[in-house]
C-alpha cells in the first residue's frame, strides 16, 4: 500500500465489498457494556467490515444472549468483578469499544448526581490497559461533554498515553433515520484523534424547518456526495400493518418482530384522535374527554407526548420504551398505532436478519439501548483509517 487510506476511501471499499481484500489488518474488539451489540454490529460484518470480535461483556442476561447469538461469545456479569477475578484474562485487542451505561448522566434521572454508574468509565479505560489497545471509542449521552467525569476521562487517558478527541455526533448526518445526539469520546495513541474524528458527515439535513440546534456540535465536514437525512418513509413503509402480538421464534424477519399491542377502546380512541404529525395537545383539542387529565393541567412542554412519526423526517430518538406513545413520538405515521419492535429495529438501523432473544420489554429495551450499527459502521471507517495510519 503506496499510501495510508483515508476514511472516505475506506467507506467506498466497504459499500463496494472491497474491503477485506484491499486491507490486511484485522484488528481485534474489544465491546463493553455491549448491550445486544450495535457497535459491534457497526464494526464487523453487518457492514462488511474487517474487525475481529474477541471478547465482550454486558451485565443484562438478555442482551448478553442476544449478542451471543449473533457474535458467538460474549462475557456476561459485572464488569468490576470481572476484572477483581484472577481467572478472567482479557485478550490483547487493538480497539475497545462501548458505552457505559448512560443512565447517570441523563436529564431523567433525579439521583444523578450520586449515581455509582457515572463511574463505570474506570473498568472500561481499565480494559483498555490490559489489553493493550492502541484506539477506544467511549459513547454516551450528550450530557458527559464538559461534566466533571468528561475530564477525568481525559485526564486517566493522558495517564495511560492517550490523546483524546469529544464530540457531540447526530445519528441522521451518519444515515440512521433518527435524530439521536450521542458524545462521542476518541482516544488514541501515538496518533492525534483530532486528525480523524469527527468521521465526515454522510447525510444533509434538507430542511431547515425541523433542523433540532440543541446538540449541534460536530465540526465534521460533509462528503460531496451527501445524500439527504433517511426518513422514517424509507425504512418502515413497506411494512404491512401488524397482526401479531406477541414475538415468534417460528415465522421469518421481518414479521418475528413486528408485533402491534392490544390496546383498550379507550387508547383505540385516543390514537384516532391524534392527526398526521400531532400530539397530546391534539388529542385533548379533538378529544378533550378521554385526554389524561395530568395533559390538561400541564399546559407546556411534552411536545413529543402522544405524537406521531412524520414518515418524510427522520424518526425522533427510539428509547427503550418506544411501545408506549405516552412515553414519546411513537405513535405509526398513519396508522392508528404505536410503532412495533421490528419498525424501531429498523430505525436503529439493525438488519432484519440481526436476531434478538429475550422477550418483548427485554428486546425493546436492548433496540432503545443500542447505538445505531450505521453510526457505528461510520466510525468503523474512522478506526480502521486510524490504525492504518499509525502502523
Amino acid at each position: 500500500m503506496t499510501s495510508t487510506p483515508t476514511e472516505l476511501q475506506i467507506r467506498a471499499w466497504r459499500e463496494q465489498g472491497l474491503l477485506a481484500e484491499k486491507v490486511a489488518l484485522r484488528p481485534p474488539l474489544i465491546d463493553l457494556f455491549a448491550g445486544a451489540g450495535g457497535m459491534t454490529a457497526g464494526f464487523t460484518h453487518f457492514e462488511n467490515q474487517v474487525f475481529n470480535p474477541v471478547w465482550a461483556n454486558d451485565f443484562d442476561a438478555a442482551a448478553a444472549a442476544t449478542f451471543e447469538r449473533n457474535f458467538g461469545h460474549m462475557n456476561h456479569g459485572d464488569i468490576v468483578s470481572l476484572l477483581e477475578d484472577p481467572d478472567v484474562v482479557i485478550p490483547e485487542a487493538d480497539v475497545v469499544i462501548g458505552g457505559p451505561p448512560c443512565q447517570g448522566f441523563s436529564l431523567l434521572n433525579k439521583e444523578r448526581d450520586g449515581d455509582p454508574r457515572r463511574h463505570l468509565w474506570i473498568p472500561f479505560l481499565e480494559v483498555v490497559r490490559r489489553c493493550g489497545a492502541a484506539v477506544f471509542v467511549m459513547e454516551n449521552v450528550p450530557q458527559l461533554i464538559g461534566s466533571p467525569e468528561h475530564e477525568a476521562i481525559v485526564e486517566r487517558a493522558e495517564e495511560l498515553g492517550f490523546a483524546t478527541r469529544a464530540a457531540i455526533l447526530c445519528a441522521a448526518d451518519y444515515g440512521v433515520p433518527q435524530t439521536r445526539y450521542r458524545a462521542i469520546i476518541v482516544g488514541a495513541r501515538d496518533l492525534d484523534p483530532a486528525d480523524f474524528f469527527p468521521p465526515s458527515r454522510t447525510h444533509r439535513q434538507p430542511d431547515e424547518a425541523y433542523h433540532r440546534p440543541l446538540f449541534n456540535g460536530n465540526p465534521a465536514a460533509w462528503v460531496e456526495d451527501a445524500a439527504t437525512w433517511r426518513t422514517v418513509r424509507d425504512v418502515i413503509e413497506n411494512l404491512d400493518p401488524p397482526n401479531e402480538t406477541e414475538i415468534r421464534e417460528d415465522v421469518d424477519p421481518p414479521q418475528d418482530l413486528h408485533v402491534r399491542r392490544n390496546p383498550t377502546a379507550k387508547s383505540q380512541k385516543r390514537y384516532r384522535a391524534v392527526p398526521e404529525g400531532g400530539n397530546r395537545f391534539d388529542l385533548q383539542e379533538n378529544a378533550p374527554e378521554i385526554t389524561p387529565g395530568c395533559w390538561i393541567r400541564k399546559t407546556s412542554g411534552g411536545t413529543d407526548l402522544f405524537g406521531r412519526l412524520w414518515w418524510d423526517r427522520p424518526s425522533v430518538t427510539i428509547r427503550t420504551e418506544f411501545f408506549k406513545p405516552e412515553k414519546g413520538r411513537y405513535l405509526h405515521p398513519v396508522q392508528h398505532r404505536p410503532i412495533t419492535h421490528r419498525e424501531a429495529a429498523r430505525i436503529q438501523t439493525f438488519p432484519d436478519r440481526f436476531h434478538f432473544v429475550g422477550n418483548k420489554t427485554d428486546i425493546a429495551k436492548q433496540i432503545g439501548n443500542a447505538v445505531p450499527p450505521v453510526l457505528a459502521a461510520r466510525l468503523a471507517d474512522m478506526v480502521l483509517a486510524m490504525l492504518l495510519a499509525r502502523d
